[in-house]
């Protein structure tokens, strides 16, 4: 098994990045106002430092694991196959593991396609920076 670490990290920065514009200027507004919370609230007591190398961290684990998916593979995972598996990971499993969660929570629907749209996205995204790098 051939461990692809420059598509790792890249697809972590990249995973990185993705939430920090989602979370961001794309939705950040509707997502606090889903979640019932002002700026400030967002910010009160957060340790930004770790929460934002926690999520680095995390975003490697899952591009590792997204990897080594593609290693099960006998022959080279093309950019196509890449995008398709790392959609049916977005839209098959998280999504609607998620929306479980929403549903017995009571969320709100616009939360739900906030999150949801983020993973898809972001799964979509490393799935690119696979196809293209390994």
């Amino acid at each position: 098994m051939q461990i692809h670490w420059l598509a790792i990290l890249a697809a972590a920065v990249a995973g990185f990045v993705v939430g920090g514009l989602w979370y961001g200027p794309l939705f950040g507004k509707a997502w606090m106002q889903a979640r019932g919370i002002s700026p400030e609230e967002a910010k009160a007591g957060v340790n930004m430092p770790l929460l934002f190398g926690s999520t680095f961290v995390l975003n490697l684990v899952a591009a590792f694991m997204l990897d080594h998916l593609y290693n099960t593979y006998d022959t080279t995972v093309g950019f196509h196959h890449s995008l398709v598996i790392a959609g049916i990971i977005g839209v098959g499993f998280i999504t609607t593991s998620i929306g479980v969660n929403y549903l017995f929570s009571r969320l709100p629907r616009s939360l739900f396609l906030i999150d949801a749209g983020y993973w898809i996205v972001m799964y979509l995204v490393m799935g690119a920076i696979f196809g293209l790098l390994s």
